[in-house]
């Protein structure tokens, strides 16, 4: 299950504000700040997974090992650039 830091880090990565998340994620945002709260105030299961699959769906990859929880920004801009990168590379040494 993510944690009110998770959500609240992937919103930091894409400079997304309360409403922004809220409204994508088609939850009330007395409902996401509730999620994002401190102090871990309950919210509907399915506002938990709404607002889980917004986020993923704007590249954050949500991680959990015995290490600890984070988040991740998967750039896809980045991993299109490589391959092409890579594709020249090819091209020139042919």
């Amino acid at each position: 299950m993510i944690t009110g830091r998770q959500i609240r880090a992937a919103r930091a990565l894409l400079n997304w504000t309360q409403e922004m998340l809220a409204e994508k994620a088609l939850v009330a945002l007395t409902a996401l700040k509730r999620l994002e709260s401190e102090r871990g105030l309950g919210v509907h299961e399915g506002t938990t997974d709404q607002v889980r699959r917004a986020l993923e769906a704007a590249g954050i990859l949500f991680i959990e090992s015995g290490q600890g929880r984070g988040v991740m920004f998967l750039n896809e801009t980045s991993d299109i650039q490589t391959r092409q990168g890579r594709g020249r590379g090819r091209a020139e040494s042919s």
